[in-house]
């Protein structure tokens, strides 16, 4: 792939960077500390979970669905990254050695391209799915919800894993990355790298700007109605208020966490003068800003149950006691099938 790189397998691009320098760039305790407690909060998010979704509406019920998968991808993320970012800052094994023929790169880099990508997508996908509830509620069967959350869900899983699995069909390559501990889309100038660099960065902004305009659009007839001249009977219930701020707290982090890592990747595989040179390397700060970038969208993974486990109306009515009062209050969906039944 690269001029004196035709002895190394495919993911191998020059690196100057020593053992000792390794070694101080990243720190196995941090690293093994930021995994543990990751993993333990989607832990205590997915036990929460679990007990909310006892006697839940069927509204309701779906939503937590689509938190289910959000949280349990987030802690497959950890998991299985973290197995092999952790082992590589205590041993600090030389990749070249470990993998010659590049198996164990492709694997990392696939999943750093599904579980970066579905978060975003199942964002976009809660989002969707709150949008129609709120101002179509009539638009969809209540019996089938819950199956239908998974089964969005699973296509989003497989979405992402089928778009990370293109460089491994020839559409852009994974390769080792700075400082020699992960693998990752490639910034090159070759017309498959940009593509793949393009269609990662694109397709998760596009999620995030779909989630700002459902969530947004979701805020404001919410507000319209309980601020309006409806009946108390037409207003919006505590949990569908909960709802909405778990989503706009979910779209907010993922926002921060990802934006300027898609920003950065977009950037630079359009540069031009071309960031990497013909024989694969690229500038220190460029590789220094996309291990920057890379470690802040990982914190998305930990903050995300923290958001659930934090707005949660119990909490929420602690800062907001009026909130309690209005706990009898009903759904913004007209009460009609409940009177045809006492009819």
């Amino acid at each position: 792939m690269w001029p004196n790189a035709s002895s190394l397998g495919p993911c191998f691009r020059p690196m100057n960077i020593t053992r000792e320098e390794r070694r101080l760039i990243a720190s196995p305790w941090f690293a093994a500390s930021f995994c543990l407690v990751g993993l333990a909060s989607n832990l205590l998010a997915l036990s929460v979970l679990m007990g909310a979704r006892q006697g839940s509406s069927q509204s309701r019920s779906s939503f937590l669905t689509f938190l289910c998968g959000l949280v349990l991808t987030d802690f497959m993320g950890l998991l299985v990254t973290g197995a092999i970012v952790v082992t590589q800052h205590f041993v600090l094994f030389e990749w070249q050695t470990v993998d010659p023929g590049c198996s164990l790169c492709h694997f990392m880099g696939v999943i750093m391209v599904f579980f970066g990508l579905c978060p975003l997508l199942l964002g976009a996908a809660m989002a969707s799915e709150r949008f129609l509830g709120i101002t179509r509620p009539f638009s969809r069967p209540a019996t089938a919800s819950q199956r239908r959350a998974w089964t969005t869900v699973g296509l989003v899983w497989a979405s992402a894993l089928a778009l990370g699995l293109l460089p491994l069909l020839g559409v852009g390559h994974y390769t080792v990355q700075y400082p020699g501990s992960w693998c990752f889309l490639t910034l090159g100038t070759d017309p498959g790298d940009v593509a793949f660099g393009l269609l990662f960065s694109l397709l998760g902004s596009l999620s995030v700007g779909m989630s700002f305009l459902l969530n947004t659009i979701s805020v404001a007839t919410l507000c319209h109605v309980y601020h309006g001249q409806a009946t108390a009977q037409q207003r919006p219930r505590d949990c569908e208020v909960e709802m909405m701020v778990q989503l706009m707290g979910i779209m907010v982090v993922a926002s921060i966490c990802w934006m300027p890592l898609l920003v950065f990747i977009a950037q630079t595989v359009l540069q031009s003068p071309p960031a990497m040179s013909p024989t694969g390397q690229l500038s220190w700060p460029t590789e220094r800003q996309l291990l920057i970038y890379l470690r802040v969208a990982t914190w998305n993974q930990i903050l995300d149950p923290w958001v659930y486990i934090l707005f949660r109306r119990a909490v929420i009515q602690r800062f907001y006691p009026r909130l309690s009062t209005r706990s009898r209050s009903l759904s913004l969906q007209p009460q009609f099938t409940r009177r045809s039944t006492i009819h």
